[in-house]
């Protein structure tokens, strides 16, 4: 029997520990943590997500701001607003939320933010200290990955580990996370261009599945006792739900959770815990301040 990984259980016992050190600095009279979103357009996904952001910052005590422009807001404005949050000493952390309309280059913009106030963890800055294993905010959606694993003490050390996706945001940060010292994983990255993925696949202790590719892991690419960590999140049709939409995982669940060990559900596996590692790095960068 497979044991379910319960993000939404984890990130919220990481709440309450960010919440308990929130409150000791209010008691001490001190600056509790600002952190900012930009968010451009309209994507109902990602309001929603930023929606829940500003819900997290209030459930901890955080402070937070949202900032709101239309989709054909011409790039040298959101980047005169990325200035502007650079230099408020009042904010501490802040993230412009992804994707971005055509016209805005997504490299130009994560490269504008302030390193030291970078809560995506997206900034080369930071992605470099994580390379060679030097503190800085780590990756949001990896950081949470590392996180499940540690708390649900799933052995890394020497075991085979297969990413499923090279995404900068997910699939490469995660592969070295896991093959750093103190993880010590194995570790393989396939991708859309990988022959013999299933064969790849099937071999591993550990697949790490983000390529946003609905039910891409079968029941036949999964050795019995494997652990699944299913970071797909890809929105489809559901006729006769309340949204008309839900979301799906990369991993078809139902037929390969039987030949796990452990294995996170979509949704409240995974993408809690990318919400809560945005307030670790808040809170890091609130501390690096002082």
């Amino acid at each position: 029997m497979y044991t379910l990984i319960d993000g939404k259980k984890v990130a919220a016992e990481i709440k309450n520990e960010i919440a308990i050190e929130v409150a000791k600095l209010r008691n001490e009279r001190k600056k509790v943590p600002h952190l900012a979103a930009i968010f451009v357009g309209d994507d109902t996904s990602s309001q929603t997500y930023v929606a829940n952001k500003v819900k997290d910052c209030n459930e901890v005590g955080f402070r937070s701001t949202l900032v709101k422009f239309e989709n054909d807001i011409p790039e040298s404005v959101l980047l005169d607003k990325i200035a502007e949050l650079n230099n408020d000493d009042d904010i501490d952390g802040f993230i412009v939320q992804l994707p971005l309309p055509d016209h805005i280059s997504e490299n130009k913009v994560i490269e504008s933010i302030d390193p030291s106030k970078d809560a995506d963890g997206f900034h080369p800055v930071n992605l470099g200290k994580m390379v060679i294993g030097l503190p800085g905010f780590l990756p949001a959606t990896p950081y949470g990955i590392v996180e499940l694993i540690k708390r649900y003490k799933i052995e890394t050390s020497g075991r085979k580990c297969v990413v499923i996706g090279r995404s900068n945001i997910v699939g490469r940060p995660v592969s070295i996370l896991l093959s750093q010292k103190g993880m010590d994983a194995t570790v393989t990255v396939v991708h859309s261009r990988t022959k013999n993925i299933k064969d790849i696949v099937k071999e591993a202790d550990i697949i790490i599945a983000a390529m946003g590719s609905p039910s891409f892991v079968t029941a036949d690419m999964v050795k019995e006792g494997a652990v699944v960590i299913d970071v797909g999140t890809t929105r489809i049709n559901a006729p006769g739900t309340k949204t008309g939409f839900k979301l799906a995982g990369d991993v078809d669940f139902e037929n390969v959770a039987p030949k796990c060990s452990f294995i996170t559900p979509v949704p409240g596996g995974v993408g809690p815990m990318t919400r809560v590692s945005l307030l670790r790095n808040t809170l890091m960068a609130a501390r690096n301040r002082k």
